[in-house]
């Protein structure tokens, strides 16, 4: 009986491989010493269970309640704890790997794995690599050590032998490598033609250096050492060595290769969502023309119609041209030339001047006529001259003047609009047409460009952008994918 009065299940060193306990009430159940293999416990309460020393293989948890459980020194190989609730579960000295899978044999996951086939192939590796390099030591200690100049003739020739077999087999599987790949489909047959070509091919090499260089050392090393066994050993007992390199130095190309290429495809997808963010940012913050602005300007249209009709036809047409300007263009079309965007400042300042009359003096200029033919972020300027209009001239009982000037000076390209009106004050907070011009610039320039206010030596807002972030600019047009 548990604390609440309630029956303890006790299953203590029991086999239950492949039972359904789903959605059962086992709180406080006793399952240590058990195999448990392939059990479902999904939505199980389990709160308080002893699952000690238990074989949970491929056992599933799915949502259930684990609190408190114990869970220590048993085998958890792929298990499934999706939705489980393990606060306060003990997990002490348990093995949480997944199971070794051919299909997904790789060097990551050589790495990765902690099973038994993991540490297998890690202690094989480890062995092969040791074993390895302690003949390079005994055979250098040899010749350095020997006294007996036959057999430091014999042994320099045999490292010599091995290092340009080694030297050869490397660049020969390198030169295979792209032939490999691009005309066998099957990874075994790959390591199966490579085995053959390095074999025979290095055979070839061993035997040309043997005929070469060896024959006098070998023949009076075996006159002097007739009893040593190792003269004995068939000449294919030499040839693993170069086979396993080989397809040791293909398999971990091709592995490098794998990675390199996830990565990189990783890289391109982050890439191009940054893009699309930027996108989707920019859309937002294509300018739109102001409502406010819509109204005035159809009001002043009404009041028109029957006191000066000719005037409201010019007010109507301009405005229908502006819109034309707005909404003619694709949206996904970020940049367009200066000369554009004075045509539509120059547009727009004649529909205010109709309204404000003889209040509005405007005047554009630009210091040289190449300029205008550069690429600069659209609706970047009609929401600066917005802002002088509604912060300045609107302000104004006497006749205002905005003045529009394009210049560059020390490789940065300005755009100025002046006016008249009262200066900006200390505390002024953007408002959404300057903040969206503000983004756009970060969002297309970075740190390559800046909005400033000024009220010395006289009322400014100024955008400058460095002429060389420009000039990219209009080199890379489809930066931003459409």
């Amino acid at each position: 009986m548990d604390d609440k009065g309630r029956k303890r299940l006790r299953m203590t060193a029991s086999s239950l491989d492949g039972r359904d306990f789903s959605n059962m009430d086992l709180e406080n159940a006793d399952f240590s010493f058990s195999s448990l293999k392939d059990i479902n416990f999904d939505g199980a309460n389990l709160r308080n269970a002893k699952l000690r020393f238990s074989a949970l293989d491929r056992t599933t948890f799915r949502n259930s309640d684990l609190r408190n459980a114990d869970l220590s020194f048993s085998s958890l190989t792929d298990v499934d704890l999706t939705g489980a609730k393990v606060e306060g579960a003990n997990f002490s000295f348990t093995s949480q790997e997944k199971s070794f899978n051919w299909r997904e044999f790789s060097l990551i996951g050589i790495i990765q794995n902690q099973g038994w086939m993991g540490t297998l192939v890690a202690v094989i590796l480890g062995a092969t690599i040791l074993y390895g390099i302690n003949a390079i030591a005994y055979f250098t200690a040899e010749i350095y050590f020997t006294d007996e100049p036959v057999r430091i003739k014999l042994y320099q020739y045999l490292v010599s032998q091995n290092v340009t077999a080694g030297v050869f087999t490397i660049l020969l599987t390198q030169g295979l490598t792209l032939w490999l790949d691009v005309f066998i489909k099957r990874a075994f047959v790959k390591h199966l033609i490579l085995s053959v070509i390095v074999l025979v091919f290095n055979n070839l090499l061993s035997m040309a250096i043997y005929f070469m260089f060896g024959v006098s050392l070998v023949s009076n090393y075996r006159a002097m050492y007739p009893n040593e066994s190792a003269q004995n050993a068939p000449w294919y007992w030499y040839m693993w060595g170069p086979i396993v390199v080989a397809n040791v130095f293909y398999f971990l190309s091709r592995e490098g290769k794998q990675i390199s290429r996830k990565i990189s495809d990783q890289e391109y997808q982050l890439l191009n969502l940054e893009k699309l963010k930027t996108r989707a940012e920019l859309d937002a913050l294509q300018a739109r023309i102001n409502p406010h602005f819509l109204y005035n300007s159809l009001n002043s249209i009404a009041s028109l119609v029957h006191e000066d009709p000719d005037k409201a036809e010019e007010m109507t047409l301009l405005l229908s041209k502006l819109f034309r300007y707005t909404t003619g263009r694709k949206t996904n079309d970020y940049f367009d030339t200066i000369n554009n965007e004075l045509e539509m400042v120059a547009t727009y300042l004649q529909v205010e001047k109709v309204r404000f009359g003889d209040r509005l003096k405007f005047t554009v200029e630009v210091t040289d006529p190449a300029l205008k033919e550069l690429q600069v972020p659209k609706f970047i300027l009609q929401p600066i001259v917005e802002n002088a209009i509604k912060h300045g001239i609107s302000k104004m009982a006497e006749q205002g003047e905005i003045i529009v000037m394009i210049y560059e000076k020390d490789e940065w390209l300005h755009l100025c609009v002046h006016d008249n009106g009262p200066g900006f004050p200390d505390t002024m907070g953007a408002g959404y047409g300057m903040r969206s011009v503000q983004d756009k610039l970060k969002l297309l320039y970075g740190d390559e460009a800046r909005l400033e206010l000024h009220n010395e030596p006289r009322k400014s807002v100024n955008i400058s952008i460095q002429r060389t972030a420009i000039e990219h600019n209009n080199q890379s047009t489809h930066a931003i994918p459409s």
